[in-house]
């Protein structure tokens, strides 16, 4: 079995491919976004690039490997991956690959397409990849489970996987927290952690934390840059499924025509919404956040910062439970 230095350089190999156009790789891209109304090109764009300028590069893969012993006895690890934003389970995927354990990868049927384009490709330079990884559709007789879905989806894992060492993931999501002191470049910025693949990530800010007398219009500024998205069909659905519902319980809003916000202390929110909370003390508040089971991200002058709550580094891990510690010590 190839040794992990060797897989290091395939991964960076990999990155570089990632960040070329060859023809089977801009075909690939196309057939993802037919394959999900929620995909668009310019969005896998800004995944693929996030991914290999934080992951895919030797300097950081080769530090962050040093921090994890070499495993001895390879166990069969079966994935479970989401498919809310485009090759959201290629963390997942890394971890296994440099683990050395033989994985068996059940992929979203939401973003199928690219992880799988992208292991034929490597395999090209790895001709062990595809005895290490198999794509299913059936997790049985596997030795441990990773496994990332909803809180509803979490409680049959739990279950199914209870006998087994295992990773269970459930719904998660980002807040900011704004004192009025932000600007213009760091609101512009927090416009990007909240309308980034449509709002659909765990990382994706859903709620903002404001103190009384907050001026709305300032957000509205800084999310004039996404106002086009009420023009994408599958969002503008949201938007007056969401406003009639308002309108006819008569809650109280705010719009800009492209989202809609609303007081609520409930940091999820649905798609083309925006929850907001007030509050009075902020070390108070950060202290709640960072305790939360549900906060992925808290965004804030002196937290995450505006803009890179998507930009997750390979130490950033969903739910923050350390995967590849967990794949390393099986």
């Amino acid at each position: 079995m190839k040794n992990v230095q060797e897989k290091i350089d395939y991964l960076v190999l990999l990155g570089e491919y990632m960040q070329g156009q060859s023809e089977d790789w801009e075909s690939a891209k196309e057939m993802a976004v037919q394959g999900n109304q929620w995909f668009t090109a310019a969005q896998i764009d800004i995944a693929v690039k996030n991914i290999v300028t934080n992951f895919l590069q030797a300097d950081k893969l080769n530090q962050w490997m040093s921090n994890y012993p070499a495993v001895g006895e390879a166990k069969i690890v079966g994935i479970t991956m989401a498919g809310n934003i485009p090759l959201v389970g290629f963390h997942d995927f890394l971890c296994g690959y440099l683990s050395g354990h033989r994985l068996r990868l059940k992929l979203s049927s939401k973003d199928s397409v690219l992880l799988r384009h992208l292991l034929q490709q490597l395999s090209e330079w790895d001709d062990e990849v595809l005895q290490q990884i198999q794509l299913t559709d059936n997790l049985r007789q596997c030795d441990a489970y990773i496994a990332t879905g909803t809180n509803n989806t979490a409680r049959y894992f739990e279950q199914y996987f209870e006998k087994y060492p295992h990773i269970i993931r459930k719904n998660r999501t980002s807040v900011a927290v704004l004192d009025g002191s932000e600007s213009k470049e760091a609101l512009a910025a927090l416009a990007e952690d909240v309308f980034l693949y449509f709002g659909l990530g765990c990382r994706n800010v859903s709620q903002i934390c404001i103190p009384k007398g907050y001026d709305f219009q300032l957000l509205f500024e800084a999310f004039e840059p996404y106002r086009d998205y009420i023009n994408h069909n599958k969002y503008r659905n949201n938007y007056d499924y969401y406003l009639a519902i308002y309108l006819l319980n008569k809650v109280p809003y705010l719009s800009n025509d492209c989202v809609l916000m609303v007081e609520n202390d409930v940091p999820f929110s649905a798609v083309a919404v925006l929850h907001y909370r007030y509050y009075e003390d902020k070390m108070a508040l950060m202290k709640e956040l960072k305790q939360s089971q549900d906060i992925q991200c808290v965004v804030a002058n002196g937290a995450i910062p505006f803009g890179a709550a998507q930009i997750p580094s390979l130490s950033d891990f969903a739910d923050g439970l350390d995967t590849m510690a967990f794949l390393t010590n099986l």
